[in-house]
């Protein structure tokens, strides 16, 4: 893969991680785990490139990120639906998802994972994180809609607000 800096990212930013999703992965090599995630945001923050991800707190993925300070965001064509939808949907407490079809993990420069088939990596150091709490929302109908237990089951986010600190494209 060549290295490009992210202000060189060709891609429409809002579509790949709402419509075509990503993988956000963190670990190292024969100790990883990996979740789809279609919530994020990029942009400059506190004079850096930042990404800003969010993840559940019963997610497994989120203790190897809590663990390791720093994640990898990888995207996809469609050709990988499948895969994604797989990595979001079942956990990887009750599948080895180091070892799922299709998905063949590539060590990085830096000792973080990506997989084959990416058509962009951004590897992410993490800055900031807390997790969203109930009586920050200004809009309460956001909150219902998106935390309502009753309705969507899973625990609240937290949000890690983190520098990019390189971009990989093929």
């Amino acid at each position: 893969m060549k290295e490009i800096k992210a202000t060189e990212i060709q891609e429409n930013l809002v579509k790949l991680i709402s419509k075509d999703w990503m993988l956000i992965t963190a670990g190292e090599m024969g100790n990883y785990n990996t979740m789809t995630a279609n919530w994020g945001l990029i942009g400059e923050l506190w004079f850096n490139d930042m990404i800003e991800v969010f993840i559940r707190q019963e997610r497994y993925t989120k203790e190897f990120v809590d663990r390791e300070g720093r994640f990898t965001l990888t995207f996809f064509g469609n050709e990988y639906r499948n895969i994604l939808t797989e990595m979001g949907t079942k956990s990887g407490r009750d599948i080895n998802k180091m070892n799922v079809p299709g998905l063949t993990p590539v060590d990085l420069p830096s000792g973080q994972i990506t997989f084959e088939g990416a058509k962009l990596v951004i590897e992410c150091d993490i800055v900031y994180s807390d997790i969203l709490k109930k009586e920050n929302f200004k809009e309460t109908s956001v909150f219902e809609r998106c935390y309502d237990s009753a309705k969507i089951p899973g625990g609240i986010h937290t949000r890690y607000y983190a520098r990019i600190t390189r971009v990989f494209v093929p």
